[in-house]
């Protein structure tokens, strides 16, 4: 019973974690297509990609990604440039594995955690390609 009341409450704290209560905004008209998605940046992304990392959902290595080769980049590239141009994004590549980590030793209350977000290799690949866009001076 102890293990469910936990189970419980590691729910409860998750949910108050990421809890969204801001309005619901008024969806802009108009066209705000960026550029397609580029063969080099997709190979940017994949550079940057750490090895030795925990795997997500997909249960694919950074290694694995980083071994592609060019057929492998354009198929990477063509459902990226999709997902950009349409909006829509796949339902796997939305799942995530939350990992609650301690901030100190003996931690035992959910506050006292740190949780991390494990989530698909393209996944990574497509925020990075918006992170290095946003960002670009």
């Amino acid at each position: 019973m102890e293990k469910d009341k936990i189970l419980e409450r590691w729910s409860e704290y998750i949910k108050e974690l990421f809890d969204d209560e801001r309005k619901e905004i008024e969806v802009m008209k108009g066209n705000f297509a960026g550029p397609p998605i580029l063969k080099d940046e997709v190979r940017t992304a994949i550079w940057k990609m750490k090895n030795g990392k925990a795997t997500g959902p997909d249960n694919i290595a950074a290694e694995q990604i980083k071994a592609l080769d060019e057929f492998g980049i354009n198929k990477i590239t063509e459902l990226l440039d999709e997902i950009y141009e349409t909006g829509e994004i796949l339902e796997d590549m939305l799942k995530s594995i939350f990992i609650a980590l301690p901030k100190n030793d003996g931690a035992t209350e959910c506050e006292l955690h740190r949780t991390i977000s494990l989530m698909s290799q393209v996944t990574k690949i497509l925020l990075r390609i918006v992170m290095m866009r946003v960002t670009k001076k």
